[in-house]
């Protein structure tokens, strides 16, 4: 099969509903003011959307920035009774804004589909909106993904068919901070989780995996963001970081050196992942060869039917899968999760470094994921 057919054959779902379309909406706020539940029967799909500002429980420091807080926007779908939920955040790497989102959602017209079951066309639309704009597109995608799976009234991790009890353990992140701070946030989670995930990438490496171990011995991940200046120091730390129970190690180096991250990928003995070297489906033949794996998020991956894209295609070209998020709330967080079963690692702890969120729906049980059997994507409203 070529590469572009099976592209195409790693889509998913064709069912049935009648289903017309809202108007445009405008501004950063919906037309309506909010979020306004659909008359029952009215037999159309609307779109609504609000700026949602997710406020984090601890200073997040990584190699290129520090924040407290992350942009975002909740969108819904209401149809025939139904809702379906959507989310888009926007850390600074992404380039988008909430004035972004709210202008690309507003060009959304969902008037010219008559089934909402049409996933393939309804999103190949989203996306045809605009070359970038990926946190949008998601938030609309996993809405329709979330409507969808309660008109069917069954999960997303069950209409692909996956075991949840095969979700592997989600990791738990520490930001790159002070020994004390990093002592602090280790002792706040070491109990309540199976791995952990270390920023790293800064002069302070060793410091931040020393002070960890003087806490726990749970084996750990790093992620460098970038960080890495010297590809001879980064295999030298590499080594010493798997004497020190760390199992795998994300985006060494600048994702525009690609040799070089080939080259520490090739002399690893731990599995690199690739994070910012990849956003979408067409990016995976450029990693091949230079990373073992790939981290797959919904906010880069324009949504939940190109990440599941992206599950299979890098599991049949032989590379290691992780989903991961960034600071979301249990929205976009458990979307996600429903591709948990399918992939090695998951870093699904956007919604645990939050202190607003405003849904229940995947949560981590001694470390576990645990994925709801509630349909869609989930959710219970808070």
């Amino acid at each position: 099969m070529k590469r572009r057919d099976f592209i195409k054959a790693t889509g998913l779902l064709a069912a049935g509903a009648t289903v017309a379309g809202s108007g445009i909406l405008s501004g950063c706020m919906s037309s309506n003011g909010g979020f306004n539940v659909n008359r029952l029967g009215s037999g159309k799909m609307k779109l609504s959307y609000e700026p949602y500002e997710l406020l984090l429980r601890h200073t997040f420091t990584v190699s290129s920035y520090s924040r407290n807080t992350t942009p975002g926007v909740q969108v819904r779908i209401d149809y025939e009774g139904y809702t379906g939920y959507g989310e888009a955040s926007m850390p600074p790497y992404l380039g988008q804004t909430v004035e972004s989102v709210c202008n690309f959602l507003s060009r959304v017209d969902l008037s010219q589909f008559s089934d909402p079951f049409q996933l393939e066309t309804i999103l190949a639309y989203i996306d045809g909106l605009s070359p970038e704009d990926n946190a949008a597109k998601a938030a609309v995608d996993i809405a329709l993904h979330d409507l969808v799976g309660k008109l069917m009234g069954q999960p997303w991790w069950r209409i692909w068919g996956l075991d949840p009890t095969k979700a592997p353990d989600t990791t738990f992140t520490i930001g790159i901070d002070t020994p004390e701070v990093v002592r602090e946030k280790t002792r706040e989670c070491a109990d309540r989780f199976n791995i952990l995930k270390v920023k790293v990438g800064l002069d302070n490496d060793k410091e931040m995996i020393s002070t960890i171990r003087e806490i726990t011995d749970l084996p750990l991940a790093v992620d460098a963001n970038q960080g890495w200046k010297d590809r001879e120091q980064a295999v030298d730390e590499i080594f010493w970081l798997k004497e020190n129970g760390v199992v795998m190690v994300e985006q060494p180096m600048a994702k525009e050196r690609m040799d070089d991250n080939a080259w520490i990928t090739e002399r690893s003995p731990l599995p690199i992942f690739a994070d910012e070297s990849i956003q979408r489906l067409a990016d995976i033949p450029s990693v091949k060869g230079a990373y073992h794996g790939i981290n797959i998020k919904l906010m880069k991956c324009t949504g939940m039917r190109e990440a599941w894209k992206m599950v299979n295609y890098a599991r049949a070209d032989g590379m290691k899968v992780m989903v991961g998020c960034m600071t979301e709330t249990s929205c976009a967080v458990s979307a996600a999760a429903q591709l948990s079963p399918a992939v090695d690692f998951c870093d699904l702890d956007g919604n645990l470094l939050i202190t607003n969120d405003r849904f229940r729906g995947m949560e981590v049980v001694d470390g576990h994921i645990v994925l709801p059997s509630r349909p869609g994507i989930g959710l219970e409203l808070l």
